[in-house]
């Protein structure tokens, strides 16, 4: 009962500094448009004036939905973006408002306070999706087949992401910081993960790294759900891959977060700036 009251109480402090402070509206309501937008733009001038490049695309994604190929690519690129600043990152946010000490000595799970702190972010992304899919909609009329094994493959990426996240968090813990770390992982699932091309035009040294992460198999299992309709006799191999991913990631991520929180309580170096 106490970690659910601390997750709502911090859930609810941070949506009262975001009342306070709108102007993030603008970003979640225009990048949305703006990413799509721009992506869609270079693959139409890439495929050239008769569509060659878009029947090879075709050939080698498995579709020629281009936009929603790339749609998806970006909204889950997007996803692990957001977990990776708000969930990795609200550790460092406690300490630059100099709340982290007071907060951590409190009985409420270290998890609640920080899954309290993401709430509000995760709910800005939702809808920042929902905008991009309302648009892509009204504008190229992509076409997504939306079933309960799609729910699914979603909440496995987003454990897997959260994993991911928590890892995060806990190098705040031991080095304080979290920039270049975040800016390039994000950066090598960009390119690794074949978020807007297929991962079958890389050399083959970059598709061994992009069998290694887990976004490559969320994106392949969205993409072949929604965009083919595939089901699950056809894609359960990638699916029990996904599973793994989000096991080890999750829990890996836990517990290690649980040892860098003793280690840094015993050097007493948590308030550290």
């Amino acid at each position: 009962m106490n970690n659910a009251r601390a997750f709502w109480a911090t859930a609810k402090r941070e949506l009262l500094i975001r009342c306070r402070y709108p102007d993030w509206l603008v970003a979640m309501l225009l990048w949305p448009i703006l990413m799509p937008t721009f992506t869609v733009f270079a693959v139409q001038a890439l495929a050239g004036p008769d569509n060659s490049g878009g029947e090879l695309f075709a050939k080698l994604a498995g579709t020629s939905d281009y936009i929603g190929f790339v749609f998806i690519g970006i909204v889950m690129w997007t996803w692990l973006n957001t977990v990776l600043w708000q969930v990795g990152a609200t550790l460092r946010t406690e300490q630059r408002r100099g709340t982290l000490e007071s907060n951590w000595v409190t009985p409420a799970s270290r998890l609640s306070i920080m899954f309290g702190s993401g709430l509000t972010n995760m709910l800005s992304s939702l809808v920042t999706v929902a905008v991009s899919l309302i648009f892509c909609k009204m504008a190229w009329s992509i076409d997504l087949t939306f079933n309960p094994f799609l729910g699914l493959i979603f909440l496995l990426s987003t454990a897997a992401i959260y994993g991911l996240g928590l890892i995060f968090a806990s190098l705040v813990l031991l080095v304080k910081e979290l920039n270049s770390a975040v800016n390039f992982v994000r950066g090598m699932f960009m390119v690794f993960c074949g978020i807007t091309y297929p991962i079958s035009v890389m050399p083959h040294w970059m598709q061994s790294v992009a069998k290694v992460l887990p976004l490559t198999y969320s994106i392949r299992l969205i993409r072949e759900v929604g965009l083919t309709g595939a089901g699950y006799k056809d894609v359960s191999g990638t699916f029990w891959v996904l599973f793994a991913f989000a096991a080890s990631l999750f829990a890996g991520g836990y517990i290690l977060f649980i040892l860098m929180d003793s280690f840094v309580s015993r050097k007493g170096t948590l308030g550290q700036y």
